[in-house]
């Protein structure tokens, strides 16, 4: 196959579009796997998946077989996507989070960190309400900032039921702060 996927980035190199759709049919799922490991969301994987191959059409001149095999230039071209997805979604946080929401009013420290605390407090509440095994879950994932496979490695249990207990814990969270915010 490795020689197979050069031979068709040489043939979409000059444009051949059946030569692509066989390139595409044998890498999509390494390309797809590539980027849902690096940036962990299953839409943007596929946005990412979608933008590689579309690099793949227009950069196969590129390609220089001296260099490597087809399916190592692709995957890294995958890889370096992915991880640029990650770097921009990153940067737009941290410029979110720079950027303060426009208010109606000037800043009000103590009021905020009244309304704060006394939200910090009925959510501990509801956490508190939960089963231990849905808080200790909730609990790594949020403040813990553990992975879902993490938690599951950590507790030593599989990792549907760690997504199980996260997810229900989550509905039970937000059951209990509905109640408790009308």
């Amino acid at each position: 196959m490795a020689d197979e996927t050069s031979a068709w980035l040489a043939s979409v190199a000059h444009g051949d579009r059946d030569a692509f759709s066989k390139l595409y049919d044998a890498v999509i799922d390494m390309v797809y796997g590539i980027c849902l490991r690096v940036v962990r969301n299953r839409e943007i994987a596929e946005e990412v998946a979608h933008d590689v191959m579309l690099e793949v059409w227009n950069s196969a001149g590129r390609y220089d077989p001296a260099r490597g095999s087809g399916r190592a230039w692709i995957a890294t071209m995958t890889r370096n996507r992915a991880i640029d997805r990650v770097r921009s979604i990153a940067a737009a946080r941290r410029r979110d989070l720079a950027q303060p929401p426009p208010s109606a009013g000037p800043p009000d420290p103590v009021g905020d960190g009244v309304v704060d605390l006394d939200s910090r407090r009925r959510i501990q509440g509801a956490l508190a309400s939960l089963s231990d095994i849905q808080r200790e879950a909730l609990t790594l994932a949020f403040y813990g900032g553990l992975t879902h496979n993490q938690i599951a490695e950590h507790l030593g249990l599989p990792l549907g039921t760690v997504k199980s207990r996260i997810r229900d814990g989550m509905k039970r969270l937000a059951q209990l702060v509905d109640e408790e915010w009308p």
